[in-house]
């Protein structure tokens, strides 16, 4: 498989600039690998297609508020920090991006706040992931996570092209985020309200939770031709016993196993055993899953509709099949389906 294969027109109309009014009523297109078959339904729909005893796999990471915009010293230019990765707690390091990135040379220093009551000096500025930052605070931790937090707007995707809205901070997040870590939200869990996931457990589905803190690693660009020389970013992830337990059992019963976004079937695929089982996990994956690939745990997955060559569509055609996921999008763009992080879904089964 070459990057190639995963390019296709894709109209800017369709990169949606906001969210369904109801998470459980965007659209959902049903993908039937056996039949090669296409149906068009309701997210909330998609309990019709499990039965007692299957399980979902769910990422409960948390978005923070990564996006900072600052000023520059002395000429006061106008620059925006996203923060990737904390480095250290201790001397308030992290690893940013920054943009515009040619303005910024080490020991440069940015002001945050109306009043700069947040000053960071560039300390690096060579690392593969953009630049590392010290933030000059004296307070305690807590207090430095606080003023940083209150700074920070919802990370949106660049394609987004508004300024951050009321309602993104509670809608760029599903409901069951729980440990904050992620730059970028697990778009797939977004379309789960908890009246869809009371109707999942009335009907007896049993939903495991990992977490996955998505970097953006996940949506940087695949510049090679040959997918096998790309390398993903590393993701921090951790799977305990239980999200194990429920995993395993339903495979051990023959039950459906549905991987809710392809965090969560990164997930999966990082801790499996050579017996085809989920062993508990804490540590990082750069796991990169490209057609053709066999999966080890989910037979079923919920994904958004991803842009053009992208490692997300890479592996939702992994599992769907290159082909038919191919003719799926054709549909969708015919369909006018929204594509991307506030789009609809598709469920592949």
């Amino acid at each position: 498989m070459k990057l190639s294969h995963f390019n296709f027109e894709l109209p800017s109309k369709l990169l949606t600039q906001y969210p369904s009014d109801h998470r459980d009523e965007s659209r959902l297109m049903v993908l039937d690998r056996k039949n090669e078959t296409i149906e068009h339904k309701t997210f909330k729909d998609v309990v019709n297609y499990f039965d007692e005893g299957d399980a979902f796999v769910l990422n409960n990471t948390k978005v923070f508020p990564a996006r900072l915009m600052g000023n520059k010293e002395k000429t006061g230019a106008r620059i925006e920090v996203f923060l990737l990765r904390e480095l250290s707690d201790e001397q308030r390091l992290w690893d940013v991006l920054v943009d515009p990135a040619r303005k910024i040379r080490i020991g440069n220093k940015l002001y945050f706040g109306e009043d700069d009551s947040l000053v960071a000096e560039v300390i690096d500025n060579t690392t593969s992931r953009g630049r590392t930052l010290r933030f000059l605070f004296d307070g305690s931790y807590d207090e430095f996570r606080k003023a940083l937090f209150e700074l920070g707007q919802t990370p949106l995707p660049k394609y987004i092209e508004r300024e951050e809205e009321g309602f993104d901070k509670d809608r760029y997040q599903t409901i069951f985020a729980k440990h904050e870590g992620a730059v970028a939200a697990p778009t797939a869990g977004m379309h789960f309200s908890k009246h869809l996931l009371k109707r999942l457990e009335i009907k007896g589905i049993n939903i495991a939770e990992i977490t996955l803190h998505v970097g953006l690693g996940t949506f940087n660009p695949v510049e090679v031709e040959d997918l096998s020389k790309h390398k993903m970013d590393s993701e921090e992830l951790f799977i305990n016993q239980n999200a194990c337990d429920i995993v395993n059992n339903a495979k051990k019963n023959k039950k459906r196993i549905c991987a809710v976004g392809t965090t969560s079937m990164r997930a999966l695929e990082s801790s499996v055993s050579s017996f085809k089982t989920l062993n508990p996990y804490s540590g990082w994956t750069h796991k990169f899953i490209f057609p053709p690939y066999d999966f080890s745990l989910a037979d079923s997955m919920i994904t958004n509709f991803h842009t053009p060559k992208s490692t997300l569509l890479m592996m939702a055609a992994a599992f769907g099949g290159h082909d038919f996921v191919k003719e799926a999008y054709q549909v969708a763009i015919k369909e006018k389906y929204n594509f991307y992080s506030y789009g609809d879904a598709m469920l592949i089964i």
